[in-house]
């Protein structure tokens, strides 16, 4: 931690105007705070430096710019930092501009920032005043984000997960399920991307958050959208159905090659089969889903599934499917009223699942790498 003294020295050379080479290692010592809570901390109570290293992203360019950004990555993944970043340091607006500049050097690092800004709720409020004041609105970072190409020298995936984190927002929901502007259309295909873990879960999670809004249920089901076969296909896989299992499967779903892969991400099949519980949660969209005879789909997933959350998930979902129908006044289970004793003793039931899952999931882990130990087989590495 660097001390008062050393600190308002540090200050005069994250100016534009110092010389290069000593701007890049005040800039490098900025960047090296923002790596510790405490470092963090002191950023957020001394704001001057936050503001010094957004002029140098507007008045410098190249690796300088890109440690600047570096750094309000790191910044915005902290949430109590988020208020200086949004209100003080008043970050949003020049983001904003630089995202949708298709020359943009560094769209990614931007995308980044503004999806951990937009995780927690009050922020995410901000994230998307600031886009529908800077003139761009939500159909702007769509186009940008289905565009191919946009911008040939960056990726924008994290434009996924910032979808997704606005989608928490009932206003956001609303522009993605308009049904004049065909934006869920749009996105269904991001299922199967097969480019980035990281846009296709972004994606997932937004037709996930979308599906909280049952009054869209009938739609999103209907031949419009025709969403079912777009959140089945990443969990279906190679195994052989019989004729009339098979005929019952939309036709997308029907005759798939034998080396069909499942999603392999486990928190995107998580994110798969919440949506799809949220869409059985009215009449409507039970007898669709059963209809579709997305049992025997489910049903393989589960001999499967190895993740204990996920299959524990996707088991919940299949006893829904296959369970009577709920007392008539109560086929909508998003508006069952729930008394507070019931209430508070399916929590505790929840709470000790999710313990034991969780034990489940270590004792699998403990097990992998004792494996791995006698085979003399070295850890995989991180993705960078």
């Amino acid at each position: 931690m660097l001390e008062d003294a050393r600190a308002r020295e540090l200050l005069p050379f994250l100016s534009p105007g110092t010389r290069p080479d000593v701007r890049s290692q005040a800039t490098d010592c900025v960047l090296g705070l923002t790596g510790s809570v405490e470092g963090r901390s002191f950023l957020a109570q001394n704001v001057t430096y936050l503001q010094a290293l957004l002029t140098l992203t507007r008045e410098c360019c190249g690796a300088l710019v890109k440690d600047c950004l570096r750094a309000f990555v790191n910044l915005s993944a902290d949430e109590t930092v988020h208020r200086a970043l949004v209100h003080e340091v008043d970050l949003l607006p020049p983001l904003l501009r630089n995202l949708c500049d298709p020359e943009c050097d560094f769209s990614d690092q931007i995308c980044s920032i503004l999806s951990n800004l937009s995780r927690s709720a009050d922020t995410c409020k901000e994230v998307l005043r600031a886009i529908q004041d800077q003139g761009m609105g939500l159909a702007k970072i769509v186009e940008v984000f289905c565009t191919e190409g946009y911008n040939k020298k960056v990726t924008l995936h994290y434009l996924g997960p910032l979808l997704s984190n606005l989608t928490q927002l009932p206003e956001a929901r609303q522009f993605i399920l308009d049904k004049d502007r065909c934006v869920v259309q749009r996105l269904l295909p991001y299922t199967q991307y097969e480019g980035s873990c990281v846009r296709r879960g972004g994606v997932v999670g937004t037709l996930r958050n979308c599906c909280f809004d049952y009054a869209s249920h009938e739609w999103l089901l209907g031949p419009e959208v025709d969403i079912l076969p777009f959140l089945l296909l990443p969990l279906a896989g190679p195994e052989e159905l019989s004729e009339e299992e098979m005929e019952g499967l939309p036709e997308d779903l029907q005759y798939l090659p034998e080396d069909k892969q499942r999603e392999q991400d486990p928190d995107i099949r998580r994110m798969l089969l919440e949506a799809i519980n949220l869409l059985v949660a009215t009449k409507n969209g039970r007898e669709v889903v059963r209809e579709k005879n997305a049992y025997v789909i489910l049903r393989e997933l589960h001999r499967w599934e190895e993740e204990p959350q996920v299959g524990a998930t996707c088991l919940k979902l299949i006893e829904l499917l296959i369970s009577d129908e709920p007392e008539a006044g109560m086929e909508n289970l998003l508006e069952v009223q729930i008394p507070e004793d019931v209430e508070k003793k399916l929590r505790q039931q929840e709470e000790e699942e999710q313990r034991q899952l969780e034990e489940e999931r270590q004792q699998k882990e403990e097990g992998q790498q004792k494996g791995e130990g006698q085979e003399g087989k070295t850890p995989a590495g991180l993705e960078s």
